[in-house]
């Protein structure tokens, strides 16, 4: 595929119906606002297109993952080169650069963190050469900058780096996370005995719960075993799909094979296709701008995974965009997709999503390496063809005004 440092979306959009907008302030009850897109405006193919039966109902009621968890994990950029160090300047980076106060809070630790082996007593341990202080420690750290620590390890005998994993010894674990102060569980799948997942990870759930502290708990199966038509009553969000890593082929790939699941989201509970690979260098501004716009768009958690201590500019002007932000964050918590393809090859796509004040979201992606004009029909959107709407580019910053049957924006290159 050509690299030709070319656009890739593009547009990031929101639509309002601007004749009949629902005033803002408060959050609406589920039935009113569901209510909100029955009335002119939108067709009678709306509910057909995007699934909205999730809203209000809570996947996992444990008051956690309301709207999809933002933060940090230190596996892309750093896999097990960690110390309390990285992750003590992680925090320090998040409050200073101002990512905390956008949303980003939880700072998680990935795997490698504790000792080859449990202590005599069959606890974890955190390795005294890389986390000298201890977790708890680190965790009293990252809360004093107003920051949630997040743990790793494993629904099996050991973690992928083989590390001692959590299966079997759930109720000791979960105990000793929340002794430390730990606020997120990532719970990985590696050395499982060959243990179903649906057997695997409901043990955790309850050990966790029965802590009595709220630990947001994120179910890394990769997808093995279809997790979204089972996951919503155990985990606050479930991975999808495989392991991302920083190229335009996985990032894409793994943005469609998520996009079958958007109807098994909602708050409380979010379909996770990985961390985000925004920054690491492995694809260009315009892909990484496509990357954290899909990601958004699509409910996903925002777990920012390059080095936040040396982010360039042009990183830092993607991941804190906060009107793209407020698109994952809003309250209708209705997971976006794919609602058109066209094209040779599919290049040219559509991707929507409804969010709440009577307003949708859309993101005109090409996928190609050429140039292409995608043209988004009213009635993919849900849209009536009169409908009379103001257009916001979320990364351009400005309005446009209109009424007509197609939204027909300028070529786009990739």
């Amino acid at each position: 595929m050509a690299r030709s440092g070319t656009l890739s979306v593009h547009l990031l959009l929101v639509i309002s119906l601007s004749a009949i907008v629902v005033a803002a302030g408060g959050r609406a009850l589920p039935l009113n606002l569901l209510r909100g897109f029955e009335r002119p405006g939108f067709s009678r193919s709306f509910h057909r297109i995007y699934d909205t039966s999730k809203y209000g109902i809570f996947q996992l009621n444990n008051g956690l993952a309301q709207t999809p968890q933002m933060g940090w994990n230190s596996w892309n950029f750093f896999a097990c080169n960690i110390s309390e160090t990285v992750i003590k300047e992680t925090a320090d980076a998040l409050v200073s650069t101002g990512l905390a106060k956008l949303g980003y809070v939880h700072v998680n630790i990935d795997d490698c963190w504790s000792t080859p082996k449990r202590n005599a007593k069959g606890e974890l341990v955190a390795d005294p050469k890389t986390f000298p202080s201890g977790i708890k420690a680190l965790a009293d750290y990252v809360h004093k900058q107003g920051l949630k620590l997040g743990i790793y390890s494993d629904a099996g005998i050991y973690t992928c780096q083989v590390r001692p994993g959590s299966l079997y010894h759930e109720e000791n674990d979960a105990k000793q996370f929340a002794s430390w102060g730990v606020d997120y569980l990532k719970y990985d799948n590696c050395y499982n005995l060959g243990i179903k997942p649906k057997d695997r990870y409901p043990p955790m759930l309850k050990a966790l719960n029965a802590t009595g502290r709220q630990i947001l708990y994120s179910m890394c199966e990769w997808g093995v075993d279809d997790p979204a038509l089972w996951a919503g009553k155990i985990g606050n969000s479930w991975r999808t799909t495989d392991d991302i890593n920083d190229t335009w082929a996985s990032m894409t790939t793994i943005a469609d094979l998520n996009d079958k699941w958007a109807a098994y989201a909602g708050p409380g509970g979010w379909n996770d296709p990985d961390m985000l690979e925004v920054g690491n260098g492995g694809m260009t501004y315009q892909e990484y701008r496509a990357h954290f716009s899909i990601w958004a768009l699509m409910k996903a958690p925002l777990l920012v995974g390059c080095d936040v201590r040396n982010m360039t500019a042009e990183t830092y002007q993607l991941v804190s965009n906060e009107e793209v932000i407020a698109v994952n964050q809003d309250s209708l918590g209705v997971q976006g997709r794919k609602v058109n393809v066209s094209g040779t090859g599919g290049c040219s796509q559509v991707w929507a999503g409804p969010l709440s004040r009577r307003r949708l979201v859309v993101a005109l992606w090409n996928r190609c390496s050429k140039a292409v004009s995608i043209t988004a029909a009213w009635e993919a959107l849900g849209l009536d063809s009169s409908t009379s709407v103001s257009i916001r580019d979320l990364w351009q910053v400005r309005i446009t005004r209109m009424s007509q049957k197609m939204l027909r924006p300028r070529s786009l290159h990739r």
